[in-house]
């Protein structure tokens, strides 16, 4: 087993022990999500500021938006989680199954598309396949059956048809982190997190799926 394996196994522990409390205690969540708010966008504006590294007015603009719009979104997705969350358990499962839906597109992106390889999925993440994609898909599937039973106001193809679209929009929030980066030419937004980079790297498809999950849960 390879150091920068080890390291990451390390740290998917200590992410998955911290989302395990934050489910059960209130005050974690509330605490942890503030702390990684800050940080990713912190990182995400230090994104921004490669990508608009000239100094010209039209830059300055920019990088101000994208302050302003990253920060009020972070904040705005903090405050639906701990609100909603905590006044709510059938949101609170939501939001717990949205998270585990993106976790789960994650792995199974990153070991089918190992396994399988093939063709490319786009030149924006060159690393991604069209067999990591499915297999996002895939994973993310495979949690209906434990699930089920939580959301038994639906039925089961409503359950994977919301599972799938969430997956979906998992996967364009983590292409949408990697094309800033790839833009900034960084691997990384940061190495604050030892085998897996930063924050952002690790909640890219967490960010869009959480809202996303909602949404679709409320409409069907």
């Amino acid at each position: 087993m390879t150091n920068e394996l080890l390291k990451r196994i390390i740290t998917s522990g200590f992410l998955i022990t911290l989302l395990i409390l934050m489910y059960f205690y209130s005050f974690i969540l509330i605490i942890s999500l503030i702390i990684i708010a800050l940080i990713t966008w912190i990182e995400f504006y230090a994104l921004i500021s490669k990508i608009f590294f000239k100094e010209n007015f039209k830059n300055r603009i920019l990088r101000f938006l994208s302050k302003l719009i990253s920060l009020i979104y972070l904040f705005f997705l903090v405050y639906i989680v701990i609100i909603i969350s905590t006044k709510n358990p059938d949101f609170k499962m939501q939001i717990f199954y949205s998270i585990l839906i993106s976790i789960s597109s994650d792995v199974g992106g990153l070991i089918i598309g190992k396994i399988i390889k093939g063709k490319k999925l786009t030149k924006i993440s060159p690393n991604k396949t069209i067999s990591g994609s499915l297999g996002s898909f895939l994973f993310s599937i495979m949690l209906i059956p434990f699930f089920f039973n939580y959301f038994d106001k639906y039925q089961i193809l409503t359950l994977f048809i919301i599972t799938i679209l969430i997956s979906f929009i998992s996967q364009i929030g983590d292409l949408s982190i990697s094309f800033l980066k790839r833009k900034a030419k960084v691997k990384d937004t940061s190495d604050i997190l030892p085998g897996h980079g930063g924050f952002l790297d690790r909640i890219d498809g967490i960010i869009f799926a959480i809202p996303f999950g909602l949404l679709l849960f409320y409409i069907f």
